[in-house]
C-alpha cells in the first residue's frame, strides 16, 4: 500500500546468478534465481539501490527464495498530505505532546523496564537467562521518534530511520505504525528539549502494502517508507542528518546493532535504547528474531543495523523491529526478543515505488 509522506534509499546488491525480471505495483524488479553473497563493502563507500536501477535480487543463501506469494505483489497505496509543513509540525510537537505520545495499538505494548546493571564491553545490561538488555545513550541522528495522532485523536510513537536516498527525504518504520494525522519525524529525539537537535520534519506520504499486518501472511510486510518536506532552508533531511543503507537481509545469521525509541509510558528515562546482538531465524517463519531487553512498546520500527560505523554513526539496514505480533511475543519478559520481517524483494519493489513518486 502506498501512502504519501520522504525520499529515497540505498540498497547493498549483491552478485546474483539468473535474475528475472518481475513487475510489482507497476514497478520493475528482479527477482533473484540463484544468489551469490556480495562481498563485504562499507556502507559509505556502497553507491547502493537509488531508484534509478530496476534490478534487484535479496542477497541472502538461506530463506531468500520463499516470499513471493504473501500479497506483496499488490499495487502499493499512497497517502498524500499536501497542507502539512515543517513549521506547522514544529508548532504542534510540543514537548509535552511528544511526552504524552503512546505506543500504536497492534505494535509492541510492553513495559516494566529492568533495573539490572550493566554490564560488558558494550554496556550492555544482563538479565535472567544470559539475555542481554540495551543500554540507554544519547541516540543517533539517522534514527528518531515518528510522532502522528490516531483516529482515536490519541499521539502515538514509534521509531524510524532514515534511509539514504537521492532525493535525501525518505523514512523506513514498521508497516503497523501507520501514521495517522500531523505525522512527523525527529532525528535523535531528545526528551524535554525546547529544541530537538535535527529538527521537527513534516512527513508528507507514505508508502506501504495493502496486505500488511502483524499476523499470517501480512506480518512478512510489516514494513513501511515515508518521505518528509525539506525544511525551511530547503535542505533534506539525509543531509542533516545522513542516512543508512537499505539492505536486502544477507541471510537469518547477522551481527546486527539495534537502536530504539521506547516510549516514557513504558521506559521513564525517556531515551534511545541500542543493543549490539545476534540474529537468528523465527521457528515456523520466514522471519528474524533477535534477543535483547529493553525494547518496550515505542521501539516499532526500531532498525537493525549491520556493518555500523561508530565515527559515521550509519550502517546497513537489513531489518526493523516488526512483523508477527507487531515485532515479538506477547507475555512476561517479552521485551527481551524483538522480530523483523526479511528483507527482500517485497521492500526492494515498495523502495522502488517510493524513490520514483516521492
Amino acid at each position: 500500500m502506498r501512502q504519501q509522506w520522504g525520499r529515497t534509499a540505498a540498497v547493498v546488491l549483491g552478485a546474483t546468478i539468473g535474475l528475472a525480471t518481475v513487475t510489482v505495483g507497476g514497478v520493475a524488479v528482479a527477482q533473484a534465481g540463484g544468489v551469490t553473497a556480495a562481498p563485504a563493502r562499507s556502507a559509505a563507500d556502497d553507491g547502493g539501490y537509488d531508484g534509478s536501477q530496476d534490478g534487484s535480487q535479496d542477497g541472502s543463501q538461506e530463506g531468500s527464495q520463499d516470499g513471493g506469494d504473501n500479497g506483496g505483489n499488490d499495487e502499493g497505496t499512497r497517502t498524500t498530505r499536501t497542507t502539512w509543513t515543517g513549521e506547522d509540525a514544529a508548532a504542534y510537537w510540543t514537548p509535552q505532546r511528544m511526552a504524552a505520545a503512546i505506543a500504536p495499538a497492534h505494535g509492541r505494548t510492553v513495559s516494566r523496564p529492568s533495573t539490572a546493571p550493566l554490564t560488558g564491553r558494550s554496556g550492555a545490561k544482563k538479565t535472567s537467562g544470559r539475555v542481554p538488555a540495551g543500554r540507554h545513550f544519547d541516540g543517533i541522528p539517522s534514527v528518531g521518534v515518528l510522532f502522528s495522532v490516531d483516529g482515536d485523536s490519541k499521539a502515538h510513537h514509534c521509531t524510524a530511520s532514515v534511509v539514504h536516498s537521492p532525493s535525501g527525504n525518505l523514512i523506513l518504520t514498521a508497516g503497523h505504525c501507520n501514521p495517522g494525522t500531523r505525522a512527523a519525524f525527529v532525528p535523535q529525539y531528545t526528551s524535554g528539549a525546547a529544541t530537538q537537535p535535527y529538527g521537527i520534519w513534516a512527513i508528507d506520504a507514505k508508502y506501504d502494502y495493502p496486505g500488511r499486518g502483524t499476523t499470517g501472511p501480512g506480518a512478512d510486510l510489516d514494513f513501511a517508507f515515508a518521505t518528509v518536506a525539506p525544511d525551511d532552508q530547503g535542505r533534506s533531511l539525509e543531509s542533516v542528518t545522513g542516512g543508512n543503507t537499505l539492505t536486502p537481509t544477507p541471510g537469518y545469521r547477522n551481527k546486527v546493532t539495534v537502536v530504539g525509541y521506547p516510549s516514557v509510558r513504558n521506559d521513564p528515562q525517556d531515551r534511545a535504547v541500542r543493543c549490539d546482538t545476534s540474529t537468528a531465524r523465527l521457528s515456523g517463519t520466514r522471519q528474524l528474531r533477535m534477543e535483547c531487553g529493553g525494547f518496550y512498546g515505542g521501539t516499532s520500527g526500531s532498525p537493525w543495523l549491520t556493518h555500523y560505523d561508530e565515527r559515521t554513526r550509519t550502517g546497513r539496514i537489513v531489518g526493523l523491529i516488526g512483523g508477527l505480533n507487531g515485532g515479538g511475543p506477547t507475555g512476561p519478559n517479552s521485551d527481551r526478543t524483538s522480530y523483523s520481517p526479511y528483507f527482500g524483494t517485497e521492500i526492494l519493489a515498495l523502495y522502488a515505488r517510493a524513490t520514483q513518486e516521492g
